[in-house]
């Protein structure tokens, strides 16, 4: 299958979050050919800061493998992931990252940090930004419509 049926499926999950008021970012875990693990942010949904697309996308991945180590899977997230989910990709193994946006504020792969290209680190991560309009711009509209509401709306976010 190719990375733009698996950014798809990562943004149906950003637009789970998106329903729900979270900050739409999706991701899916990819093994095989095979979504092993999907998510979605749930950081208010859990009260838990911890809780991004791709930790969520990572739990249930070492789940389905019954395994923490996810060696030969593929991660694809509609955004390009933060430092701490750079970290937990690292950390589970995860041999690759796909994103379909860039985070120019707090992105760790090419626009803030560039995690994965740091020949210190003990981990080879590979990675591709594929650009995809819809990942940009569901991001777009939420943060546009959260600017809109009182501020009194906006403070479990």
């Amino acid at each position: 299958m190719s990375e733009k049926i698996f950014l798809e499926e990562a943004y149906k999950e950003a637009l789970k979050a998106y329903k729900k008021g979270e900050v739409p970012i999706g991701a899916v875990v990819v093994k095989d050919g095979k979504i092993i693990g999907r998510g979605h942010n749930k950081r208010i949904e859990k009260k838990n800061a911890l809780y991004h697309a791709e930790i969520v996308a990572i739990e249930e991945a070492c789940k389905s493998v019954g395994n923490w180590r996810l060696d030969d899977c593929v991660i694809y997230v509609t955004v390009e992931p933060c430092v701490m989910c750079a970290g937990a990709i690292m950390q589970s193994r995860i041999r690759k990252v796909v994103f379909g946006a860039k985070d120019e504020k707090g992105g760790a792969v090419v626009s803030q940090y560039t995690l994965f290209s740091n020949k210190k680190l003990p981990f080879k991560i590979d990675f591709s930004y594929v650009e995809c309009e819809k990942c940009s711009q569901i991001l777009k509209d939420f943060f546009k419509e959260r600017r809109l509401k009182p501020s009194s709306e906006n403070q479990e976010e």
